[in-house]
């Protein structure tokens, strides 16, 4: 058990190496082009008022400011059977770059409340889907474009929480993951209807987000689950007010305070794309009322590096 209830945000920053395999480079580019030219800005200024130390993980990519290439030579750069990098037009970073992001990156770091940095594999490409040698391969790749940043990376968010090859992560000095939440239809690598179905109906009901432990695993990692993404406002999902995921979320903060336990909120600061205004508007009712649970001495808030030394964290086979 923890002393006391904890916030943990975590955030998915992989532009459009997340959907580019999936959906082509042109379904979510505008909505990218919105996180670059102004969410990440935002959203730091947020995190500023309300004292928040978040944890960015970094698809390794956008540590770069130019890309020549060479690491199309990895050991493993097949995703759904075809090459990851085939998207990415190379060259220099530019304002509206979509697969380098360094600029952004030193944003993120220059945040006057520390933020923490992470990974989130170099190109989203599903660990799984590796072997060991891909798997070795993808996070040195990690490490390397982001060694300017001069900070350790300890915190590892696997792409569509896929879990695969901890211990690759624990010889390179990783100490904690995001984990699958803990509802019944997170539990699987891909929503069917059904699970989609009750994913969505759990957010259009308001209902309270559940709270999770820190937990030791055989690795020597500990995995964090997530409690609530902060679903986006696009195709379906526009029909659910932003009102019932802000309750979602605030219901998953008290029971945290009366459980002492961790509501972990996550999302990727694209999901703000779409109706940037109102969602925006409700992430900050959120902020608002852990600040005032932070500072009434309710909650802590905690970024992901914090529990990886945890030894409260429950031990998990």
């Amino acid at each position: 058990m923890l002393q006391r209830g904890a916030f943990t945000l975590s955030l998915d920053f992989e532009m459009l190496w997340g959907t580019a395999n999936d959906a082509g480079p042109g379904r979510f580019s505008s909505a990218c082009l919105t996180e670059r030219q102004r969410i990440v800005d935002d959203l730091l200024r947020m995190l500023e008022t309300f004292e928040i130390s978040a944890t960015w993980c970094v698809v390794g990519h956008l540590f770069l400011n130019a890309c020549d290439g060479r690491h199309r030579d990895l050991a493993s750069t097949k995703a759904h059977g075809a090459d990851v990098f085939r998207h990415d037009p190379g060259g220099a970073e530019r304002p509206d770059s979509m697969f380098l992001g360094r600029s952004l990156v030193e944003k993120i770091l220059n945040c006057r409340v520390e933020q923490e940095v992470g990974c989130h594999s170099f190109a989203h490409q599903f660990w799984d889907e590796h072997d060991q040698a891909g798997a070795e391969a993808d996070v040195d790749a990690c490490l390397a474009a982001s060694a300017w940043t001069g900070r350790s990376q300890v915190s590892f968010v696997f792409p569509r929480n896929r879990v695969a090859h901890l211990d690759v992560l624990a010889s390179r000095g990783f100490r904690i993951f995001r984990g699958t939440g803990p509802r019944w239809y997170e539990r699987r690598r891909s929503l069917t209807p059904l699970r989609r179905l009750a994913h969505l109906a759990d957010f259009a009901l308001g209902l309270g987000a559940p709270t999770v432990l820190p937990e030791r695993t055989p690795s020597g990692l500990v995995c964090l689950p997530g409690s609530m993404i902060y679903l986006p406002s696009h195709g379906i999902r526009s029909l659910i007010p932003i009102e019932r995921r802000v309750r979602r979320a605030n219901l998953g903060l008290d029971r945290a305070v009366s459980k002492s336990q961790v509501f972990h909120l996550w999302f990727h600061p694209t999901n703000l794309a779409a109706h940037p205004e109102p969602m925006l508007e409700g992430l900050r009712r959120v902020f608002m009322k852990v600040a005032r649970l932070r500072d009434s001495g309710k909650l802590e808030v905690r970024s992901m590096n914090s529990y990886g030394g945890d030894h409260s964290s429950r031990q998990v086979s």
